[in-house]
């Protein structure tokens, strides 16, 4: 009987998962809507109160978007005071949405990828797994290692779609 040999193995192929640079601290929203006199604008006596006995301790660890769904009055310096008290107990805070929280989630974290250490590497970009990883992470993680890969492919190991391909320099 002939062995069995496992090509992907010996392939010198190096998977890379986004999803494994995604922080799995919990999400929330604060909604500056809930701080407005009568839903309509921010009191700064009120507000600044509010600040004062809030307790911030609440978004230890979280990764905080901070909104307002209300078409109201909030003056830009609201935002800056609740960013300041976020700091140092929300791991990662933006002002937006859920969904730009996430992207800028994954910056910060494609940020903090060596392109180094992928020099001359042939890459397969994971493209399937348990967590949602949007279209702009893909993107992002293209122009931090093109640069320096060999090669990127999107899929799995066992089944890929060529990328990119550095050309050979003739000398």
């Amino acid at each position: 009987m002939e062995e069995i040999i496992n090509r992907v193995a010996q392939s010198g192929l190096v998977t890379f998962n986004l999803e494994e640079l995604l922080h799995p601290g919990e999400r929330v929203v604060y909604d500056i809507k809930d701080n407005l006199f009568h839903g309509l604008m921010l009191r700064e006596k009120d507000f600044r109160e509010f600040v004062k006995n809030h307790d911030w301790s609440q978004y230890d660890g979280k990764n905080v978007a901070i909104i307002c769904s209300a078409d109201a009055i909030v003056p830009t310096w609201a935002y800056m005071v609740l960013a300041a008290k976020l700091q140092g107990h929300a791991h990662h805070y933006v002002f937006g949405d859920l969904a730009a929280l996430e992207q800028s989630l994954f910056q910060a974290a494609i940020a903090t990828v060596n392109p180094e250490d992928y020099r001359d590497a042939k890459l397969v970009i994971k493209g399937c797994g348990e967590k949602e990883v949007p279209t702009y992470a893909y993107v992002a993680i293209m122009q931090r290692l093109l640069p320096v890969a060999s090669s990127i492919m999107y899929g799995e190991p066992c089944s890929t779609v060529p990328l990119y391909k550095r050309p050979k320099v003739v000398a």
